[in-house]
């Protein structure tokens, strides 16, 4: 699978194929006296007819007092002008970064992603941007809504319920993962993107197996392992940094007597040895899966 792919997974832009079956996903509790965390993974492009719900799920939710997402200032208008900010660069055309094999690929990738207006609406995109606009286009044309996503879901559910709903980190600072990456690294995963535009469905099968499943350990050998190993730095930035922050964050929470909160993040940061709960148990909090 493309390894800018995987570096989606790791930010709020997962994205998941599958069908109407119904999918189990992972959840885990954490407890300190009075006070529990839920921990819960998600996916945040989904078909809008995936049913993911359980009775495990659904208590959960009733439970809690407040809601944790990755970010909630995702509004269409702020992350346009944040896209435009970081993600356009006029002066240089994506074409003259490129050689003459990568820009026949960029068409041919284009074209395969039915993306409306072919090359020339790439042309003013940073690499990044480029190469997420590529990895999502043929996903949305396929009909997954990003409305439909499990964040979206539970925030509006929660809001509904009169629950606040709040968020650990901010769209800037998610668009900034990938925008601060040094020019040749963002090229570097374009190239990739272009590589396996064609390549991805049997492995992305089955990253929504893993998910459906709540198996953690395939989700963190297809997700994480290849960035673990093929970009170890960025792998500390995305995925342990960001987790660390996130395990003292619930640490805090855990604090407030009588908390119960639900914390709902990628399903990357729930997988593997250097996930949320293997940083919580470095802290001393020890996590039980439902």
């Amino acid at each position: 699978m493309s390894l800018y792919r995987r570096l989606l997974v790791l930010i709020s832009l997962l994205f998941l194929l599958c069908g109407n079956a119904l999918a189990h996903p992972a959840l885990w509790q954490v407890k300190n006296g009075n006070s529990t965390i839920y921990l819960f993974g998600t996916v945040h492009l989904l078909p809008n007819d995936t049913d993911w719900r359980f009775p495990a799920l659904n208590e959960a939710l009733s439970k809690s007092q407040v809601l944790y997402i990755e970010l909630t200032d995702d509004d269409q208008a702020g992350m346009a002008s944040l896209v435009l900010h970081y993600g356009v660069d006029t002066d240089h055309p994506l074409s003259t970064l490129l050689n003459e094999s990568d820009n026949a690929a960029l068409a041919k990738a284009a074209q395969l992603a039915g993306l409306p207006g072919g090359t020339t609406a790439l042309q003013p995109m940073k690499p990044w941007l480029a190469a997420l606009t590529l990895a999502v286009a043929p996903l949305m044309k396929a009909g997954l809504d990003p409305a439909a996503g499990v964040d979206k879901q539970l925030r509006e559910q929660m809001t509904h319920a009169g629950k606040p709903v709040r968020g650990l980190e901010t769209a800037e600072q998610q668009i900034r993962f990938l925008a601060d990456l040094p020019n040749s690294l963002q090229l570097a995963f374009l190239r990739d993107t272009l590589r396996d535009v064609d390549k991805d469905k049997e492995e992305l099968l089955s990253l929504v197996d893993a998910w459906k499943l709540g198996d953690v350990a395939a989700i963190a050998k297809l997700e994480n392992d290849e960035l673990k190993t093929q970009e170890p730095a960025l792998y500390q930035k995305l995925l342990v940094q960001r987790n660390q922050a996130w395990a003292a964050r619930i640490k805090d929470l855990l604090r407030q007597p009588g908390a119960t909160v639900f914390v709902a993040v990628g399903a990357a940061h729930l997988a593997g040895p250097d996930s949320v709960q293997a940083q919580l148990a470095k802290i001393g909090i020890t996590t039980q899966q439902d």
